[in-house]
């Protein structure tokens, strides 16, 4: 990704927080990815670590209008994904989705529930949707943006993303054609 690109998606972030009322803490790790796959309009995210201890992380996502993360999932990490702003679309497999997966039990706003693999479900501002570890899932905003939160278990970038696509790559190659207007998490050592 170009840091233009970059600094272009944390300035439309930043204004849609604001517009919202999502005051960021001091420090915040960034990560604005597309996913090494070259079109960050199609297929990325930015994202904000609010926190990132040994037992619990926090992050908000901001996505466009058409902008989806792909299909993957989670071996260690629980999650909860919350629309905060906006509403989104969530895709489920209940196992690998490039094969035949039985329906699943999800806990959608703090219900049980028994979904079928391969359901989306749409999710309006306040709701959320808990999965489990190995619970593959795909997701992107409706309307022209959205804000997620996501509150899980520790989260490790590195070692438990498992997407479908091999041609994923977590974090971005960066071409430098202006100066940053914050360093990302994916340039510091984690």
């Amino acid at each position: 990704m170009k840091r233009s690109e970059i600094n272009r998606a944390i300035a439309r972030a930043l204004a849609c927080f604001q517009a919202h009322g999502w005051v960021l803490p001091p420090d915040a790790s960034w990560d604005v990815t597309d996913l090494g796959l070259g079109d960050f309009s199609r297929c990325g995210a930015v994202l904000v670590n609010l926190a990132l201890e040994e037992e619990y992380s926090e992050k908000l996502i901001y996505l466009t209008c058409r902008q989806t993360i792909p299909r993957h999932c989670h071996k260690k990490k629980k999650e909860d994904v919350i629309a905060r702003a906006g509403a989104f679309s969530i895709q489920v497999w209940f196992g690998d989705p490039n094969q035949w997966a039985a329906d699943g039990i999800l806990q959608v706003n703090n219900k049980k529930r028994r979904v079928a693999s391969g359901a989306v479900l749409h999710l309006a501002a306040g709701e959320r949707v808990t999965l489990e570890p190995g619970v593959y899932h795909a997701f992107w905003a409706l309307g022209d943006e959205a804000i997620l939160g996501e509150v899980s278990t520790k989260n490790d970038d590195l070692h438990d993303n498992f997407f479908t696509d091999p041609n994923i790559g977590r974090f971005p190659k960066i071409e430098e054609d202006e100066p940053p207007f914050i360093r990302l998490l994916g340039e510091r050592k984690l």
